[in-house]
């Protein structure tokens, strides 16, 4: 029996059990992935002071993101496709964010629908908003994630157009998979997600498929969502959607500050510093690069947020000390969820916990709100 230790260890397991369409659809960046693997590279270059002889009882990770209590700074990220990782992976997802104490992002392009989610996990859970051209239908998306009772709003802004991934036009990524050889051959080899799948009927975009004139099946879907992405998103499309949504707005994917001043502008509740996980732009910097810029340039007035290569509780740590209010996590919410499905999600929120609260003690703190940079090593991070 494997013993689970680290996060590493869930992605290995992910990887055994989940088809390789689907695998590399989370586990691959844009082009020549550089963005995507800086992303986690940068966070180890950053070193931590240990500090003794501090009292180190009654410890505490609780803090809020966008004034919502969470047992740790972590949020899970909206992922797409989700429930292609393990079957109803969305609901499971959910379901373990709800029992840890954080808050669960369900993606436009799930699954799983939102009405399933609340019905089957919970209310409060926040939804991701692609914009579409069809206005009429995120004007009803909108609706829909108010309906649920959804805790927040997390607009994504960085996806007008799709960047390029090669291991999906190699593989062929289609939800649900194409019955070609090669992806028998491959779904063969991993019998525990071929039960699941045959043992659920959420194998489409819940959230589009049906909602949508024109779009009943998969094979109309392709060629809508080509069309729909909207390459002329701008600040006074942020503007319309803050007003029909009305509750807590997060906008995502902001890298440079003279975007986050806008950002802050736009009378949003939190932004986070995104670069899409290295799937957009290849070769943009890290995302914990670019974070101490733009919380010296807005922190002041808006929530700073990070999404991108957190894959350890020490990861975590090294965000918030560089004045990340919350950070997210996809890929590694992922490989838990491939590996062992609603235990493995809950299974990373754990480690990264034990991992968050360890060395947050070893640098001399009892609270996550009293951390700050003076925890890390001089010269070994990035300043504004």
């Amino acid at each position: 029996m494997t013993v689970i230790t680290c996060i590493e260890d869930l992605r290995r397991l992910a990887q055994q059990r989940v088809p390789r369409m689907f695998y590399d659809y989370a586990d691959s960046g844009s082009w020549t992935e550089s963005t995507y693997r800086a992303n986690e590279a940068d966070f180890q270059s950053i070193r931590l002071r240990q500090r003794v002889a501090v009292n180190m009882e009654g410890r505490s990770t609780r803090t809020t993101m966008v004034g919502q209590s969470v047992a740790m700074p972590v949020a899970l990220a909206p992922t797409g496709l989700t429930g292609m990782q393990h079957a109803d992976g969305e609901i499971l997802a959910a379901r373990a964010a709800r029992a840890f104490g954080v808050p669960f992002t369900l993606s436009t392009m799930s699954i799983c629908s939102i009405e399933d989610v609340a019905r089957h996990a919970g209310e409060g859970f926040w939804f991701q908003l692609y914009v579409m051209r069809d206005r009429d239908f995120i004007e009803r998306l909108i609706d829909r994630a108010k309906a649920a009772h959804c805790g927040a709003l997390v607009l994504t802004l960085d996806l007008q157009i799709l960047g390029q991934r090669h291991k999906d036009l190699k593989n062929g990524l289609s939800a649900p998979p194409k019955l070609t050889l090669p992806n028998i051959i491959n779904m063969m080899t991993k019998p525990r997600w071929c039960l699941g799948m045959l043992g659920t009927s959420r194998r489409q975009f819940g959230n589009i498929v049906g909602h949508v004139k024109g779009v009943a099946d998969m094979g109309s879907l392709s060629a809508w969502t080509a069309q729909q992405f909207d390459p002329r998103l701008n600040w006074g499309d942020v503007e319309w959607i803050k007003k029909r949504w009305g509750g807590k707005l997060i906008l995502k994917g902001i890298m440079d500050v003279e975007d986050a001043k806008l950002a802050a502008d736009s009378g949003a509740d939190a932004l986070i510093v995104s670069n899409h996980g290295g799937r957009q732009l290849d070769g943009a910097e890290s995302s914990i690069r670019a974070l101490p810029r733009i919380v010296e340039a807005v922190g002041h007035r808006i929530e700073v947020h990070l999404d991108g290569g957190i894959r350890s509780g020490q990861d975590v740590l090294k965000a918030r000390a560089l004045g990340a209010r919350g950070t997210y996590i996809g890929r590694a919410f992922l490989y838990g969820l491939g590996a062992m499905g609603e235990a493995g999600v809950a299974k990373v929120l754990e480690i990264l916990h034990k991992e968050l609260d360890l060395t947050m003690a070893f640098t001399g703190h009892t609270s996550i709100e009293t951390v700050d940079r003076s925890i890390l090593i001089p010269g070994t991070y990035p300043v504004a």
